[in-house]
């Protein structure tokens, strides 16, 4: 097994290969004076099993090229399976077409990803789970549900008085999964989206009453529905509001937003490297996945179940 690390979140990388017992694989990546990348292996790969750790996140475009020059450069060095581990698939929120003369991105990177030299993708909570269709390679799609339930569970003392929230309607069925498995209530935030990161709250469907409420989702970008979902629960009365979202994006005003809103917490996974604003967020913490990922990993290896890491 050999695990290399791209520059967007060393740092997930090296907890992961510390869970393996295994040390990350040198590599050399920097930029030419116009921004090309160049990227050289440091150690012979012929016949590995490699896993390439590079999650698309901001900035996005960079670190997809970064991604397609690795694999390229591992097939032509001859590795026997190349599993690009991508714990954040950046531009999965277009995977269809919302207008005339859109693209499908989702889908086209999808293609990148397989014509550079990936044999297999290894990712974390995509936006939607028919992204898993647009590649055509195996996809071990894997959820931060479990590091969720267990994080509630250890934090808060009684889960009767919970209420899980999806804070729209496309995301219920995450929200339902996760209530189901805390055994709790479950509410809908009914928003309107008239333009791309703007929504406005509409109704709250189902009894946030004096409970604490649960907001979940995959990914927090600019934070404006986190925060306005929030407002709106407590308004509707309920005693907290703590958010969960397995992508920290945090794009734009999001640090400032989330400081200023009456969330008491948003909880976030270390898929995507914490800018230095969000780290010195009070209102932001973060959970590591990197066991869960590593584990999966060396079930890949040893060709043996995955699907047991979903629960």
């Amino acid at each position: 097994m050999k695990l290399i690390a791209g520059t967007a979140n060393p740092e997930l990388a090296a907890q992961m290969a510390q869970y393996l017992g295994v040390s990350l694989c040198d590599i050399a990546i920097k930029r030419f004076s116009d921004d090309e990348i160049f990227l050289e292996i440091g150690e012979n790969v012929r016949g590995e099993d490699v896993f390439f750790i590079q999650p698309t996140a901001q900035p996005a475009n960079d670190h997809i090229m970064e991604l397609l020059v690795a694999l390229d450069a591992l097939k032509r060095a001859s590795a026997k399976r190349i599993t690009a581990v991508i714990p954040y698939f950046g531009y999965a929120r277009q995977d269809r077409k919302p207008g005339p003369r859109t693209p499908i991105t989702a889908k086209l990177v999808a293609n990148l990803i397989a014509s550079a030299g990936a044999d297999r993708v290894l990712t974390l909570d995509l936006h939607a789970g028919q992204i898993q269709g647009f590649f055509d390679l195996p996809v071990d799609h894997l959820y931060a549900r479990p590091v969720f339930v267990s994080d509630i569970q250890a934090n808060i003392k009684n889960l009767g008085e919970i209420v899980v929230v999806s804070p729209d309607v496309g995301g219920v069925v995450r929200a339902r999964s996760l209530a189901t498995r805390l055994k709790a209530d479950l509410a809908i935030v009914d928003k309107r989206r008239d333009r791309a990161n703007h929504s406005e709250v509409m109704n709250i469907i189902g009894d946030t009453q004096g409970r604490h409420c649960i907001l979940v989702d995959d990914i927090i970008d600019t934070a404006g529905t986190m925060c306005n979902a929030a407002q709106a629960l407590m308004d509707s009365g309920a005693a907290s509001v703590t958010a969960y979202a397995t992508h920290g994006v945090l794009s734009g005003p999001a640090i400032q937003r989330i400081g200023a809103s009456v969330l008491r917490e948003l909880v976030v996974t270390d898929s995507i490297r914490a800018s230095a604003q969000a780290a010195a967020c009070n209102k932001i913490r973060r959970l590591t996945i990197a066991p869960l990922l590593a584990e999966a990993v060396r079930r890949i290896c040893d060709e043996s179940s995955v699907s047991s890491l979903f629960e």
